[in-house]
């Protein structure tokens, strides 16, 4: 079923999720109660401190352009060791 779909995510992620599915429907501010209503209907419990730490975060800002901001800064981010070498043959 739907739920499905969200169970991979993170409960952060499925609070952003359900925020844009909102705006995606012609909701161009969702509330608290929107995003609650949209997650209970896949069977998600919602955490209340996160999305309103989320809905604070986004308020007069496009989720668009603050999602764009977050990966250039993590494309800007190092990313770890590099790869190994491959094996010579003989």
């Amino acid at each position: 079923g739907q739920g499905q779909a969200v169970e991979c995510l993170s409960p952060q992620m499925k609070h952003v999720a359900a925020y844009l599915l909102a705006q995606l429907g012609g909701n161009a501010s969702p509330s608290a109660a929107d995003v609650t209503s949209i997650l209970d209907s896949v069977g998600v419990e919602p955490d209340s401190e996160k999305l309103e730490k989320l809905l604070g975060s986004l308020e007069g800002k496009d989720l668009v352009e603050v999602l764009a901001a977050g990966k250039a800064k993590m494309a800007a981010m190092p990313s770890g060791g590099g790869g190994g070498g491959g094996g010579g043959g003989g």
